[in-house]
Parts: structure tokens; sequence; C-alpha cells
């Protein structure tokens, strides 16, 4: 089971999360409980992360049990909460990541959205949601491995370093990071990527170069799943 986050918004968590879902064996599905940016449909708010994630889960889950808190404008999600009069809370995270089966599949894979410490509103912050969580899956015997994604553009480093210390910090295994180009044009690729070798202290998983209208077959391609299982 495995909470993925990014080292900032538009990292590539989704690319990275549905690639692993399409390579993951038995039964699958992933969840995006916070979304904004969903386009308005006759069936309601949809986002486009959490199709994506549904399209590579063998476990059929109704919209609403992926993607239970949804927003139409793509701004950060506790503001758009706060516009609408909707209270997110840790608490509440907690509840609805809950309702999905989580604890019955071979692979579940939970997606936030932008990175480590996204604000819910008020002192509510979704990685203490995800301390909370594992908490309580750890009272079962679970554990809730974290994979980061990091976004290969200038300042990664740092973003990087930053988010590996709070993961840690909340007292949360990283299960391991994906270097993901977001940035085509980035300069001194390879060098970056060897310092950010030397400097994350959980396994490094994979590089995903910079891809054109990327999907999780391309992705998949430069994924080693049995780095991540074993």
């Amino acid at each position: 089971m495995y909470f993925v986050t990014g080292t900032d918004t538009d990292s590539g968590k989704t690319l990275v999360s549905s690639a692993l879902l399409s390579l993951a064996k038995g039964s699958k599905f992933g969840l995006k409980p916070i979304a904004s940016g969903c386009e308005v449909t006759s069936e309601g708010l949809r986002n486009a992360d959490a199709l994506a994630l549904m399209e590579q889960a063998n476990v059929e889950l109704d919209y609403h049990t992926v993607n239970p808190i949804a927003f139409e404008p793509a701004i950060a999600p506790h503001i758009a909460a706060a516009n609408q009069g909707v209270a997110l809370t840790e608490q509440r995270v907690v509840e609805l990541i809950n309702q999905a089966p989580i604890k019955d599949v071979d692979f579940a894979l939970i997606e936030g959205a932008g990175g480590w410490l996204l604000p819910l509103g008020g002192d509510q912050l979704m990685s203490r949601a995800i301390k909370q969580l594992n908490q309580g899956l750890s009272r079962d015997g679970e554990i809730l491995g974290v994979i980061l994604v990091v976004g290969m553009k200038l300042g990664c480093l740092n973003h990087a370093l930053l988010t590996q210390q709070a993961i840690e910090a909340d007292g949360l295994e990283i299960a391991g990071w994906f270097a993901n180009q977001v940035d085509g044009e980035m300069s001194e690729i390879e060098a970056n990527l060897a310092s950010l070798k030397t400097l994350m202290t959980s396994p490094f998983l994979g590089y995903i170069p910079h891809l054109d209208n990327a999907n999780a077959e391309q992705a998949s391609q430069f994924i080693d799943i049995e780095k991540l299982t074993t």
C-alpha cells in the first residue's frame, strides 16, 4: 500500500501512479482523494488524474470512492473548499480513504494533490492526514509506504531534500523515489540526477525522461516495479 506525493504540483504523480498500477500484479486500484481542476460533466465533476487511475485498476470502484473531494476551479484545494463553504479536515480525509477497500487488495495506491504539505484549511495538512492513516494501518499490521516523485527542473534538488526531510520527520517510511523530467530543456540532467542519488536516503526507483503526451504505457517502460515490491 502506497501514498504517492511529489515535490510540487505537476511533478508527475499521476504519470507514475498510473504506470505503477499498469505494472502491478493481482487486484489493484488507485485513489485520488482530493482533486481540483475538475471538468463539469453530465455525471458530475470528473478529474483527469482520477480517471487515469481508474483506467489502470482491475477492482471496480465508483467514481466518488476514487475521488470523493472534487472542485472545479484549478486552484489550491483548501481555497476552493473555503470558497464553497466546505470544511476539509484531516479526519475527514482519513475517513474517506478508509471507505475504499485498501486492505483487501494486492496493490492499493493513494495519490496526493500538490506536495507533501498540502494545506487542507486552517491548521489542517494532508501530511498529517496520511500520518493518521498510517497509524491506523500500523495497528492492523499494515505499512503505508510513501513514493516521492521528483519533478526534474531547476530547483528540484532543494525541493526533493526538503520533502524527504518532511516525510521522515512525520515518521513515515519512504519506499523510494522517481525522477521525472518535467522540463525537457533542463541543463545538466545527469549531474542533477547524480546529486539526488547521492543525497536521497531512500531507494531510487527510476528515471522517466521528458515524454511528449506521456501516458502510463510509455512511462512503465522506465519503471522496474520489482524494486518497489521486494
